[in-house]
């Protein structure tokens, strides 16, 4: 009988042992747990960006005012027979 307390007891201490210390202990789960949460978000973030790219990319894909769009405020250029009037505030 006691053999089978003392057996009891070693394999109750080898399985707190793992819960708290070991390999997948809660401290572990936790941690995992806190990077799959930054990785989802980030996944989000970047989601959200391709799909506003996407957007962009099939709006130059479809007409000329966003290509227009684009040239006069990332480029700077003008039409021919505009006028350009830099407004300094």
């Amino acid at each position: 009988m006691k053999i089978l307390v003392a057996i009891i007891f070693l394999l109750i201490g080898h399985f707190q042992y793992r819960i708290w210390l070991g390999n997948g202990s809660v401290a572990e789960i936790e941690a995992y747990q806190l990077r799959l949460d930054d990785l989802k978000k980030e996944v989000e973030e970047k989601r959200e960006r391709n799909e506003a790219l996407y957007a962009e990319v099939l709006d130059l894909r479809k007409g000329q005012e966003a290509i227009e769009e684009r040239a006069r405020d990332e480029l700077g250029m003008i039409k021919q027979d505009e006028t350009f009037f830099l407004v300094l505030e």
